[in-house]
Order: structure tokens, then C-alpha cells, then sequence
């Protein structure tokens, strides 16, 4: 991280690592964050609930996966950020449950695949501007979960969002994990989402 910080210019602490520790147990989260982890991100809600009140050491938790509707109030509950936000349906959903604004980010399908979730581009600036009239929630930024591929070829995928990102003011931009956390860097990433490089293989 310090490495690719310094090759775009920027200062480390520009940059939130999100500790990935989806099917790891509450031990292993609990050593990472004595060790200094901040950031925890977790991809399904209910293991997430469960894992949560066993973990010791305090951290923001960050949901990284889909999230249904029908998940909706367990995940307002576990998550301090929703990073997979989608619909202005799930957006309302949200904002109805939660009891003080709840930070989320839009997830954008930059790859424009049909078997992903995430807003088309084409949509944001509109979902966002609907969101903004929402008072329960704080709209921090954006994700994106880019096509399969090697590092460098996510680059242009990673400058499409920071350019989405930067026309609409927004601060946070959610992208690469451990295969391409570089790039993403390099190319504005603000919070980066890794998990094998941290606990190993799954």
C-alpha cells in the first residue's frame, strides 16, 4: 500500500484497508484487529451477525456483498457501512430501518455484466441524486467490483468510476482487492478490500 501510495503521490493514510475476513472465524478477525486493523468487511449478512458479537476489538464493519431486501434489518443492525447499495428500493429500505444515518456507497457496475449486481453507469448520478434527499442516509462514495482479469487491465475500469466519483462530489471510492489493490491506488482508490493477502487462502 505504502508502495503505491508514493508512486501516485498521495499519503498513506488516504487510504481505509478493508480486512476481507468472510468464512474466518471471530478469532481470526479479533487477532487482526490487535495487530491494527481498523476496517473489517464481511460479504453475507448473517454470518456477519453472527460473527460480530464474538469478535473483541473494536472496528468499523463493512458490508461488501449483495445485500436483499429481506436481509435489509439484520444489516443495518451488524454494518456501520453498506458498501453494495444498488436500488433506490434498497436505499429506502435502509432509511427506513435505520435508527441514525447509516453510511452507505453505491455499488456500480462498471463491467456492465449481467450477472453482477450494481447500478448501471448511466444511472448513478439520477439514484444518487434521490438518495441525497434522504435524510437517514449519508452517501459516502462509490464501489465497484470490476470484470475478471489481470491488474492492469482494471485500470480503466477503476479511472470510469473516480470520474463518476468526482462529478458527483463524493469522497469515497471502494475499489480493488488483493490481486489489484495497486492499480486501484494508483488510480484514487480511497478504501481498498482485501482478504487473501491478510488471512491467507479459504
Amino acid at each position: 500500500m505504502a508502495a503505491a501510495c508514493e508512486r501516485a503521490g498521495r499519503a498513506r493514510d488516504e487510504v481505509t484497508l478493508v480486512a476481507v475476513s468472510k468464512t474466518f472465524p471471530a478469532s481470526d478477525v479479533a487477532h487482526a484487529i490487535a495487530a491494527g486493523m481498523t476496517d473489517v468487511g464481511e460479504n453475507k449478512v448473517q454470518e456477519a451477525r453472527d460473527k460480530r458479537p464474538s469478535v473483541t476489538g473494536s472496528a468499523r464493519w463493512h458490508l461488501i456483498g449483495h445485500l436483499q431486501s429481506n436481509k435489509a434489518k439484520d444489516a443495518v443492525r451488524t454494518f456501520d457501512v453498506i458498501q453494495t447499495v444498488d436500488s433506490i428500493e434498497l436505499a429506502e429500505r435502509i432509511a427506513r430501518l435505520a435508527e441514525s444515518p447509516k453510511e452507505i456507497l453505491l455499488q456500480v457496475n462498471v463491467g456492465r455484466e449481467p450477472q453482477k449486481s450494481g447500478v448501471a453507469a448511466e444511472d448513478v448520478a439520477a439514484l444518487a441524486k434521490r438518495i441525497a434527499a434522504l435524510p437517514e442516509l449519508r452517501l459516502a462514495g462509490l464501489m465497484t467490483i470490476p470484470p475478471a482479469g489481470e491488474a492492469e487491465e482494471m485500470r480503466p475500469y477503476f479511472r470510469e468510476l473516480r470520474t463518476m466519483r468526482d462529478d458527483l462530489g463524493l469522497r469515497e471510492l471502494s475499489m480493488g482487492m488483493t490481486d489489484d489493490f495497486e492499480v486501484a491506488i494508483e488510480e484514487g482508490a480511497t478504501i481498498i478490500r482485501v482478504g487473501r493477502a491478510i488471512f491467507g487462502a479459504r
